[in-house]
């Protein structure tokens, strides 16, 4: 027994975890995002089961999340460079905002409550999924990206709100950039390349943010990051993700739309449920 929790019921959570993160691979590669908004339910219930307090439980997860997805985006990101899918002056001017947007959503997690994250995740998946399944072409905020001002406001908050949804930001900078009329195609390679700093500054973050609370956190963490947790699925979900990539590349592009609109959907539904 560890922590009240029978060595059966950890294998079968250890087998629960690497399924998750599986899946989180492969939709990393498909969708140009960390598979953050799978890694973060999965981890909920893991440490719901092992009897992590509820007032840093969500912290728990999206720290974790973070870690995991650092090798699953950096996977994806270069094998959608290798193909060209990539728009290198997109990374240069978002990258350094992305990371103070982590920074300040880290800063959040060591004061604010778990509701505030996971109403995060409604909110933003709700957005982006209505505008791919009822917009498609039609929703434009412009035929070219904005100004270097606007640019930087879009990092900011991108980089915050990947921060509070435990995800590599792939959702919003895929959504921003097909809202200026570039290639789906392009801005999922583009999403899994920010995804890179965006999580490594957020898993920093939530280390440090986590440490004055650890003695509330589970064997072997460090902050809010289970290094278990980060050991079990950061392999598996770094070595399905070029599977996700071979098949965006041979889907449509309407198609990965969809698809990407109902994933983040049934995230959005997942995460009522649980406020409920």
């Amino acid at each position: 027994m560890i922590a009240g929790v029978s060595y059966a019921e950890l294998a079968w959570l250890a087998a629960i975890i690497v399924a998750g993160g599986v899946l989180a691979g492969f939709l990393s590669g498909l969708f140009g995002i960390g598979g953050g908004a799978i890694i973060v339910p999965v981890l909920y219930e893991v440490f719901r089961v092992a009897g992590v307090p509820d007032e840093i439980r969500m912290q728990l997860c999206i720290g974790t999340s973070l870690a995991i997805i650092v090798p699953t985006t950096t996977r994806a990101y270069l094998a959608h460079r290798k193909r060209g899918a990539v728009m290198p002056d997109v990374l240069r001017i978002w990258m350094v905002p992305m990371v103070i947007g982590v920074g300040a959503g880290a800063l959040l997690a060591a004061f604010a409550p778990q509701a505030l994250f996971k109403i995060a995740f409604v909110l933003l998946g709700a957005i982006i999924a209505a505008r791919l399944l009822l917009g498609g072409d039609k929703w434009r905020l412009g035929s070219d990206l904005p100004g270097r001002a606007g640019m930087i406001a879009y990092g900011l908050g991108i980089g915050l709100a990947g921060s509070l949804m435990g995800v590599s930001g792939g959702s919003m900078s895929t959504m921003v950039l097909t809202l200026y009329g570039k290639p789906i195609h392009a801005a999922v390679g583009t999403a899994a390349g920010l995804g890179v700093p965006l999580t490594i500054a957020g898993t920093i973050g939530y280390v440090i943010a986590g440490l004055p609370q650890q003695e509330l956190t589970p064997p072997l963490s460090l902050g809010f990051v289970s290094l278990i947790g980060v050991a079990l699925m950061a392999p598996v979900s770094s070595f399905v993700a070029i599977f996700g990539v071979k098949v965006a590349h041979a889907l449509p592009r309407r198609q990965l739309e969809i698809a990407f609109g109902m994933f983040l959907l049934l995230v959005s539904i997942r995460f009522i449920a649980s406020l409920i």
